[in-house]
């Protein structure tokens, strides 16, 4: 650590470690959104004066960032117009009809998807029909949903367009003299990735979890899976007086009571021989079958998540249910909170979620964990998924909003349809030109975009409505990080320490090193963040050990993608994870293996790729 300890000697360099380090720990802890740990940590740069403003915010003008808001829009049309109906259909036919069958599609057909278009909406799409096949096969979501995330995370490596960490590594290349990535720069590299993780997916299957297995008789029936909701009893409800072994609400319904609440009073169970008084409030967990048919029991009422409980005497049994099925138009509905929502952090009170998104929570489903507070008052979480009663029009607005996933399939959810052939033919040609002409391939997509638009694929408002701000944000902020390790010598200084290690390995070993480094701290860190510390370190070590530059990069970018470890590392694991019903260890439990091979196989083939082995 000499060198380093010499590079700390720079009070800048002092600076830019302490503002990483505090990074860090809020990208760790989830302190602050990852997006605005990224803008702290410019601006905390820029304020000490280790980066010029010009320096700092490079990152929101560049090619790369450029493309990715451009790709969000030609993603958004392509799904608008249709063109995953075939690989939907395909899920839905006779011939998927087990559990193996359908990883083999999910790991063969939607991997090479994910190198063209972003993952997350991919999974975002492709959720709610596997979610109905599922229900319909009677298979448990656990034993397809994990290889869906993990097939989009080895498609992503495919193309410079599968993900947005891509771009990021091309755009850091660019700003420390490498020159950026082409379109099929490592594609050479990540067909032998992806066609081995498919094999492993295929052959590890029988690591995934089934939940209808376990001894809590999880049911593969979508309407018997356990919610968190609140009931009240109004003042002449017949149920007043009743104790709740005895009561009409224990004989009628499936459902467990886990909390009675008077007034400011909290009674957690044993409550089987508490008698009932009219104001009481109940927190219960019930199936959807029984939720939906609690609706229409006038003995009690069901809560309203962004009413106060005050004047809870003023309820009546004979008023009008909150919810009711008998309105025109209206429909129940699961939505997820996906990662990168805005109103994970606040409750559905503070979010004043009725009249904001003309939509009724009826409960709330957060994995295997019980919810103890009150559904008004429980913070909301990335993952969890609420229950919805909304007319048409709501969710329609629903599904265009990148807080929410509606998991529920609608009618007519694909109006251009007719306009398929003309998004798909303008998506090959934006890969097709930068190939085999001058035209950068950030021209070609923002010509896309445009093209989009004229010929009505895409609305101009849906256009703003498809770029993920969350992301922008974070990528754009994160490429300082890069230019302060240079700029510091922090870069050089560590580089030259880990070149005392590493000399002493073969090349083929110290690539496992670095790869299984950056796969580690991207499995409790962002992935954009890992590709944003690490690049500058190990594109350092390229001369020391004889080997390119880029393939130095190469092995920091497959690190940061392959997080097999974690359901927090990524954001598509975390979007299956709840509809998945997996606990923690799940997820490890499947992607160790996948992991190892990787951490074997990728440093191997970008040595073969450069001529190095």
């Amino acid at each position: 650590m000499v060198e380093l300890t010499a590079a700390l000697q720079n009070p800048q360099a002092q600076i830019t470690l302490a503002v990483l380090g505090l990074a860090v720990v809020l990208f760790v802890t989830g302190a602050l959104a990852p997006e605005l740990t990224g803008l702290l940590s410019v601006a905390l740069l820029m304020s000490t004066g280790v980066l010029t403003p010009e320096q700092g915010l490079a990152g929101f003008g560049s090619p790369a960032l450029i493309t990715l808001m451009g790709l969000f829009a030609v993603s958004a049309a392509l799904f608008r117009s249709g063109a995953l109906d075939r690989l939907r259909e395909l899920i839905a036919s006779e011939r998927i009809r087990s559990s193996r069958r359908m990883v083999a599609l999910l790991s063969l057909v939607v991997g090479p998807i994910s190198g063209v278009v972003p993952n997350t909406p991919v999974v975002a799409s492709l959720l709610p029909v596997i979610e109905t096949w599922c229900h319909r096969r009677r298979i448990s979501p656990s034993r397809v949903l994990l290889p869906l995330s993990f097939a989009t995370l080895l498609g992503g490596t495919l193309t410079l367009l599968g993900s947005s960490v891509n771009l990021l590594a091309s755009d850091i290349s660019r700003q420390l003299g490498f020159g950026t990535l082409e379109l099929f720069s490592f594609t050479a590299i990540g067909i032998p990735v992806w066609l081995a993780g498919s094999a492993y997916m295929l052959v590890a299957s029988g690591l995934l979890p089934n939940r209808s297995d376990t001894s809590e008789r999880l049911r593969t029936d979508q309407s018997q899976i356990g919610y968190f909701t609140e009931v009240s009893i109004p003042n002449n409800s017949t149920l007043v007086g009743q104790t709740l072994r005895h009561s009409r609400l224990q004989r009628r319904f499936d459902v467990d009571v886990l909390e009675l609440q008077r007034g400011r009073e909290r009674v957690l169970p044993p409550l089987a021989d508490r008698r009932l008084e009219a104001g009481d409030r109940l927190l219960l967990r019930v199936t959807r079958a029984d939720l939906l048919r609690l609706q229409q029991e006038h003995t009690i009422q069901l809560a309203d998540a962004n009413r106060p409980a005050a004047n809870p005497m003023a309820l009546s049994a004979g008023d009008k249910p909150l919810f009711s099925n008998e309105e025109s138009g209206q429909k129940t509905v699961e939505v997820l909170l996906p990662a990168g929502s805005t109103l994970a952090g606040a409750s559905l009170r503070e979010l004043r979620f009725r009249q904001r998104h003309n939509a009724t929570v009826l409960a709330l489903r957060r994995g295997q964990q019980t919810v103890q507070e009150r559904l008004g008052q429980a913070v909301l979480r990335e993952g969890d998924v609420l229950l919805l009663q909304a007319p048409f029009d709501a969710i329609r607005g629903l599904q265009a909003s990148n807080d929410l996933l509606v998991l529920d399939q609608l009618e007519n959810d694909l109006p251009t349809v007719q306009r398929k052939p003309l998004a798909v033919t303008i998506a090959l040609l934006m890969l097709l030109i930068p190939t085999v002409t001058p035209i950068p391939l950030v021209a070609a997509v923002l010509l896309a975009v445009v093209l989009l638009v004229l010929v009505r694929c895409l609305r101009p408002g849906e256009v703003q409505r498809a770029i993920r701000l969350d992301v922008i944000l974070l990528l754009g902020s994160l490429s300082s990080f890069s230019v302060a390790l240079q700029t510091s010598g922090l870069a050089d200084g560590l580089a030259a320490d880990l070149e005392r290690l590493l000399l002493q390995w073969p090349a083929y070993w110290s690539l496992v090193m670095i790869f299984l480094v950056t796969t580690l701290i991207t499995n409790v860190m962002s992935n954009a963040a890992s590709v944003a510390l690490l690049i500058p370190v190990a594109t350092q070590l390229a001369q020391p050990l004889a080997i390119p530059a880029q393939a130095m990069l190469l092995v920091v970018l497959f690190g940061a993608s392959q997080c097999f470890l974690t359901p927090i590392g990524y954001q598509t694991n975390l979007m299956v994870f709840g509809p998945g019903r997996y606990r923690f260890l799940d997820v490890p439990r499947y992607g160790a293996g996948l992991t190892v091979l990787m951490c074997l196989l990728v440093p191997a083939l970008i040595l073969w790729h450069y001529g190095t082995v």
